[in-house]
């Protein structure tokens, strides 16, 4: 997530940088999907504008109110401009202006309310209302830029006969455009060619409804002119969306109802724009859900919207969800659900720091939530899940594909208490855990997540394609790398060793452990690849590998084929064919933990104790690498920890060997 970024423009106020930097480090979550749609700011008055086949928004930027202003009022400094292609990730490209930026413009006047972005004959031009230095009230002013993320150049004096707030701007068919306004009721004018001056007198918009109105929005659609609203409907009440419509650009208007009613929590205040984007209508507006003890912090959501034949808006429910189709693998805030079932609940994961965001939580075992539109093009055949997650008892999030009848994605096992050795309490506390996938969906599909006993909170999940740390072993012969380091190998899934620490793993512990017979010729044969082998009560297989670093990543193997990566045994064994002789070398190796090393047989290196992974961290005796075949096999342990190895031969002045081959036959 980007912190804030400060206007580059000069006269700038010390208090007001203060500000823009306090708010940069309040920034913790990315831009995203669901809405609301910005979510390390405030982000009031959303106007939308399509430029260049991108979407752009330009809200009004809420603030806390720094001191000696007042505390229960709205507070704005500043303006940001955004963009996104596709709905879902949203660029913002910092802030356009702040009220010390503007000639005249009060300084530190904090009253940057709801403006307006429109393009004409190549140029973009920014409408927005401030507090003028002489007068009371607002005024309306123009900034004008080659960008519609600016630069902009603004226009020394305010539009004269334009007093009031919320401007916006329609331009007409036919190239005229006209500037809309809030104050005393809302009012109209056609704009002179230069889009800065009033061309003529400015008239009241006549067949609105009785009640305060506020934030006009003009746009037209297959010929009928569209005057929509903040409208306050009832006595006390809050702000509905509602829109009026006209054969003229200017009225009179005829009342049609509402697009949005009031919000559900008594949030005061609404503000909207709508906009056609790429064959679709969507509603952008405001809610306090990042505030709700405090409706003066506004945030910019979104939702499709639709008409009737006749053209009259369908009136539109909001969503968390909102638009957009999620990759995969993108983080999914399941908490931002489309449909919920009985007994989920949502709370803030932080409510000292709502833009952390929220939680969802399955009550019991009969609850569950669907999360539409998710894009799995993105994932490959080895993708896995990761979800973030707490629980106050053992449970399974279970993941499914549309609804309780589909296919099954995952089960993510909940394990917030174990017993034994490696005892743990991680009850109430979130757990990032990963899963292995049963089922990976093809293209765009919706998600149904249940558990299977309830109680467990979900923040997000997300699905992921392995990094690339091993491929099949190719046909024919492998070679060292360039550093002499060896990465073809048979190993064997991991056998289970409980560890309760590394400490333990002392020479005498290791020469012990290490010896004992685990399978039948572990010291004599070379495995074949897909063979098995019957450890105790495990029955456990062997991969032929090349590893893609030059550390083998022996827990990354592991977690690959579903076997435990913590308290196990690894084996390993490749074969070294030499054309001739090679004497005078030494084996070096590293690893993470303890391990050790034969050659033919016959030990050559033991690293003990508690290890971390460094290269040539051990270093055997002279050895000789005979003519033909010779074979070397590793074991690393490990308690608590993850472990990986790396290994060369080095010659008597420390250069790597590499005149050989490796296999694994």
């Amino acid at each position: 997530m980007q912190p804030e970024k400060e206007t580059n423009k000069s006269g700038k106020s010390k208090n007001m940088k203060k500000m823009l930097l306090t708010l940069g480090l309040l920034s913790y979550l990315p831009l995203c999907a669901q809405n609301p749609i910005i979510r390390d700011q405030f982000t009031a008055d959303p106007t939308a504008r399509v430029f260049n086949g991108k979407m752009y928004l330009y809200p009004s930027h809420d603030i806390p109110a720094p001191a000696g202003q007042r505390q229960d009022w709205f507070c704005m400094a500043d303006y940001h401009v955004f963009s996104s292609e596709n709905l879902t990730d949203w660029e913002d490209h910092g802030v356009i202006v702040t009220h010390n930026d503007v000639e005249w413009v009060r300084p530190e006047s904090y009253a940057m309310w709801a403006p307006d972005c429109v393009c004409k004959n190549g140029k973009y031009y920014f409408y927005f209302p401030a507090s003028p230095k002489s007068g009371r009230g607002f005024g309306i002013g123009v900034g004008i830029s080659d960008s519609p993320s600016g630069p902009f150049r603004f226009e020394p004096n305010m539009i004269q006969g334009a007093m009031g707030i919320d401007p916006c701007v329609l331009i007409d068919d036919d190239g005229t455009s006209y500037l809309y306004w809030s104050g005393m009721g809302i009012r109209g004018c056609k704009l002179k060619d230069n889009m800065t001056e009033l061309d003529g007198q400015s008239q009241q918009m006549e067949g609105l409804p009785d009640g305060f109105k506020e934030g006009p929005f003009a746009f037209k659609r297959n010929g009928i002119y569209y005057l929509t609203f903040p409208w306050v409907r009832k006595e006390g009440g809050t702000e509905t969306l509602a829109y009026s419509t006209s054969t003229s650009p200017l009225g009179p208007w005829t009342f049609k109802g509402l697009i949005m009613a009031e919000h559900s929590n008594g949030c005061w205040t609404n503000h909207h724009s709508i906009v056609e984007y790429k064959g679709e209508w969507y509603l952008f507006y405001h809610h306090n859900d990042l505030s709700p003890k405090f409706d003066k912090n506004r945030s910019a959501h979104i939702d499709k919207i639709t008409f009737a034949k006749n053209g009259d808006i369908i009136e539109v429910k909001p969503t968390i969800r909102g638009v957009g189709i999620n990759p995969s693998t993108s983080r999914i805030e399941i908490d931002r659900y489309d449909e919920p079932g009985k007994g989920v609940t949502v709370e803030f994961v932080d409510t000292a720091n709502t833009f952390k965001g929220w939680y969802a939580t399955l009550t019991d075992k009969d609850s569950w939530l669907t999360y539409r539109d998710v894009d799995f093009s993105d994932l490959g055949a080895s993708g896995y899940l990761i979800a973030n997650v707490k629980a106050e008892n053992n449970t399974e999030l279970i993941i499914k594909e549309k609804n309780a009848k589909g296919k099954t994605l995952a089960k993510v096992k909940v394990v917030c208490m174990t017993e034994g050795q490696f005892r743990r309490d991680n009850r109430g506390r979130w757990m990032t855990l990963t899963s292995s996938l049963d089922y990976i969906p093809k293209g765009v599909t919706d998600l149904y997540i249940t558990s299977a006993d309830g109680n467990v909170s979900i923040d997000w999940i997300q699905f992921k394609n392995r990094d690339k740390y091993f491929q099949p072993a190719s046909s024919g012969s492998a070679r060292p790398d360039d550093q002499g380091f060896i990465r073809r190998w048979l190993l064997l899934d991991p056998i289970d060793k409980p560890n309760r620490s590394n400490t333990v793993f002392t020479d005498s512990y290791l020469q012990e452990n290490f010896n004992k017979e685990y399978f039948a010729n572990q010291f004599t044969a070379v495995p074949k690849s897909g063979q098995q082998e019957k450890v105790e009560k495990q029955v456990l297989t062997w991969h032929g590998l090349d590893s893609e670093r030059f550390n083998v990543k022996l827990f990354r193997f592991a977690d690959l084929n579903q076997k435990q990566i913590y308290g196990v045994l690894f084996w390993g064994v490749t074969v070294i064919n030499c054309d001739e002789e090679i004497p005078n070398v030494r084996l070096a190796a590293g690893s993470n933990s303890a391990s050790s090393w034969w050659l033919n047989g016959e030990q050559v290196l033991l690293l003990s104790g508690d290890r971390r992974m460094v290269e040539d961290d051990g270093m055997s005796q002279r050895l000789t690498l005979k003519k033909g075949k010779n074979i070397l096999r590793c074991a690393v342990i490990n308690g608590p920890g993850m472990s990986d190895f790396c290994v060369r031969f080095l010659d008597e002045s420390g250069k790597p060997v590499t005149n050989y081959t490796i296999n694994i036959e």
